[in-house]
């Protein structure tokens, strides 16, 4: 299981963020501890808010996300174990958290978030090397369950570079391309260039053009016009492209590239683009319609369950409260210990309740995931062929680039070469038989 975290501030932003249900097809706030406000999550998050306000603290939260490998069935009680072990590693025991669970695409992951503050003290808990420490209990889940360790958390040289940020999804997104493809392509060029010309030329046969940003140093473009910071992108330091290419003034600039590739863009090219669209277009409304049945059949089912068993556990709990002797008899059962062996068996028959609607939940959660990823593998599939569609694109737009700057070259060539003037053989046979002067001879 992947933990990642960061400290931040902004709650209303996170707590938008975490219930966004554009993004992710289910959203269920699993808990709220610590909290005066035990129903919202944006009440929460801005009471630990207001609570920081008496300190300086400005990242006030600690946001953690959990990614279960892909293809593994990862319970709730999976995920608070995980959980649990972070928040004692980082030394948050008794911190407010809530923990909210996201589904997306067949897949399911959780966020917990903890209020950083110690309201006896008024300070901020620091955490030191906090990364270091959610990777070793990344590592014991990984062994804890059998799972297939990732390369990066067995060696950090070999982690993947093709992790990607949200807001790095979003614009691979606008320009219709997988973002790990498009990074992919990135890493590919920078390892297999070492000077500015090889990394131009690297890039430019996967259709990306350099240019010199206005602020983010140098950046590359793609036919579409969409800019990418080549250093994020690539996934190096800006310090490692200013020293590859340390002459970006001589590079055009964002307007001047797009200019130069909106020439280049041909009619015929274009019509492909659309095509591609177009054919994407016809194919997905049908999945995307089965998607959104789906997920709003299981959105029902689950809220029938939660009814289900809310109705359920009243009707336990007051039979559960039936037990306890009343009056006079309540006195006399507290004497002999009656009165608590029937509270120890409630406690008992209550937690064994909570464990088996856990466990309904847990079945109906796994069965719609299958029911999901069988859809999502169709998807999949219609974005791969899109996006290889896209790839070759760049390629014919590259060709086209180079084509058309091979004979603009050429046409400056020829006008120079028709100014020179015309020499025969005879006259440069005249020139090499000229004589030098060797000044006065003082032999005479």
């Amino acid at each position: 299981m992947i933990l990642k975290g960061s400290q931040r501030g902004n709650a209303a932003k996170l707590a938008r963020h975490l219930m966004n249900v554009q993004d992710n097809e289910h959203v269920e706030l699993h808990e709220l501890r610590g909290f005066i406000s035990d129903e919202q999550l944006l009440d929460a998050l801005l009471e630990a808010q207001a609570v920081a306000k008496g300190t300086r603290c400005q990242q006030h939260l600690f946001s953690l996300s959990l990614n279960p490998p892909e293809g593994e069935r990862v319970d709730v009680a999976t995920f608070e174990t995980a959980i649990d072990m972070a928040e004692q590693r980082l030394g948050l025991d008794g911190h407010p958290r809530a923990i909210v669970f996201h589904e997306k695409e067949g897949r399911r992951h959780a966020h917990a978030v903890w209020s950083r503050i110690d309201v006896e003290t008024m300070t901020a808990k620091n955490l030191p090397f906090f990364k270091r420490r959610l990777m070793e209990v990344s590592k014991e889940l990984y062994l804890q369950h059998g799972w297939d360790m990732p390369k990066g958390i067995v060696d950090q040289a070999l982690r993947n570079p093709l992790n990607f940020t949200r807001a790095e999804w979003q614009q691979a997104k606008r320009a219709m391309a997988d973002p790990q493809l498009v990074k992919a392509m990135f890493k590919q060029a920078w390892q297999a260039s070492d000077n500015a010309e090889t990394l131009q030329a690297a890039l430019k046969e996967k259709g990306f053009f350099l240019a010199r940003g206005d602020r983010r140093g140098v950046v590359a473009l793609d036919y579409q016009g969409e800019i990418y910071a080549l250093a994020r992108w690539s996934g190096v330091k800006t310090k490692d492209v200013k020293a590859r290419l340390p002459e970006t003034d001589k590079l055009p600039s964002v307007q001047e590239r797009r200019e130069e590739i909106a020439r280049a863009m041909s009619g015929q090219l274009h019509k492909y683009a659309l095509e591609i669209n177009k054919t994407y277009c016809q194919k997905y409304p049908s999945i995307e319609f089965k998607r959104t049945q789906a997920v709003e059949r299981h959105r029902v089912e689950r809220k029938a369950l939660d009814q289900m068993q809310r109705a359920r556990w009243d009707k336990e709990t007051a039979a559960r409260a039936a037990r306890l002797p009343k009056g006079i008899g309540s006195l006399w059962s507290r004497v002999t210990g009656k009165y608590s062996k029937i509270r120890t068996q409630n406690e008992l028959d209550a937690w064994q309740s909570y464990i088996r609607d856990q466990a309904e939940r847990d079945s109906m959660v796994a069965r719609q995931l299958d029911e999901r990823q069988q859809l999502q593998r169709a998807i999949k599939q219609i974005r791969e062929k899109r996006t290889q569609e896209i790839a070759e694109l760049h390629l014919e737009l590259s060709a086209y680039l180079m084509m058309e700057r091979d004979h603009a070259a050429t046409a400056r060539i020829k006008p120079e070469k028709a100014k020179q003037p015309d020499q025969t053989p005879k006259d440069k046979t005249r020139e090499r038989d000229r004589s030098r002067d060797n000044g006065p001879d003082f032999n005479l």
